[in-house]
């Protein structure tokens, strides 16, 4: 019965572990112009998106399974949790990825570490106590545990758009005073950044090709990637073509901005080191020092009071 029972763990694990890893490694935008206006569309943006092709055969597969598992695993509270979950997923680039599909991971990375530890507990010859803890811990380690992956996918993407916006606006200036477009002067800089803020732009740019004007489509980026850097810049554009600013002037000026709130940043980590550096000090370091320095005398002494 015992090895029964550890080839079905086995299963039910590697299945949570292939599932998670599907997840977390889909694409993070469409390789084709197509692709990016189904996303659109199936996010529910300004534009409706056009139909999908009628001659392809849908296909059952592991996230059509997940996602009618999650819906069995629904309460009151599901349309703010999965507007929350949409928000988080696209902040991470995963356009293609429903909020159903990513409670159906957390609820299979639950069981799998539920029969996991019942496994490893029960051969390790855990005591009861620590046994039926571990029965309550560790589900809910693999119900957060999906959530905290989105979570740092969605923070690197954030933070990596916002490292990437002041060259942005420096190529923008450029050709906007070399006398190209705004609209133009965006698909230049898409095509010449890489990145996940070269993605959002060929997004927007995507978005104005399906009717959204320039100001709509700036909206809907800074709504997308929520960030102080891109909600400057998008407003700052939009006010200005509203109140009919020169363009290439407020380019000018927020490339100003984004350097000083990026050597802001940089002297803000500066400070931040020491007290970083004080606990690897403290728990690591100074015990090594005191072993080194203090042992011998130690050693010395207690020869000294034994003899």
């Amino acid at each position: 019965m015992l090895a029964v029972a550890l080839v079905i763990g086995l299963i039910l694990v590697a299945f949570a572990v292939m599932t998670l890893v599907r997840a977390l490694t889909l694409p993070s935008h469409g390789g084709s112009s197509s692709d990016t206006v189904e996303q659109i569309g199936a996010y529910g943006f300004s534009s409706t998106a056009a139909a999908a092709d009628g001659d392809a055969v849908p296909q059952r597969s592991l996230e059509d399974v997940a996602t009618g598992i999650a819906g069995i695993f629904t309460n009151r509270n599901r349309e703010a949790r999965e507007t929350e979950l949409r928000r988080r997923l696209i902040a991470a680039g995963l356009y293609t990825t429903s909020p159903r599909k990513i409670v159906s991971y957390q609820l299979i990375a639950s069981i799998g570490a539920f029969v996991l530890w019942a496994l490893i507990a029960g051969i390790g010859g855990a005591t009861p106590v620590i046994f039926v803890l571990g029965l309550f811990i560790a589900p809910m380690f693999g119900w957060i545990l999906p959530s905290f992956i989105l979570g740092r996918k969605a923070a690197q993407r954030l933070h990596e758009v916002d490292k990437a916006l002041p060259e942005m606006i420096d190529l923008l200036v450029v050709t906007v005073e070399a006398g190209v477009g705004f609209v133009a002067s965006l698909r230049l800089a898409s095509q010449q950044l890489e990145g996940p803020l070269a993605q959002e732009l060929r997004l927007t740019l995507q978005e104005q090709s399906m009717g959204l004007s320039s100001a709509e489509a700036l909206l809907g980026m800074a709504k997308r990637v929520d960030t102080a850097g891109v909600r400057a810049f998008s407003r700052a554009i939009v006010q200005g073509e509203t109140l009919g600013v020169s363009i290439g002037q407020i380019l000018r000026n927020l490339a100003g901005e984004m350097r000083k709130k990026r050597r802001a940043m940089a002297e803000e980590k500066a400070q931040k080191a020491p007290i970083k550096m004080l606990f690897p000090l403290i728990f690591l370091i100074f015990p090594a020092i005191f072993v080194v320095l203090l042992l011998p005398a130690i050693i010395s002494i207690a020869n000294t009071l034994g003899g």
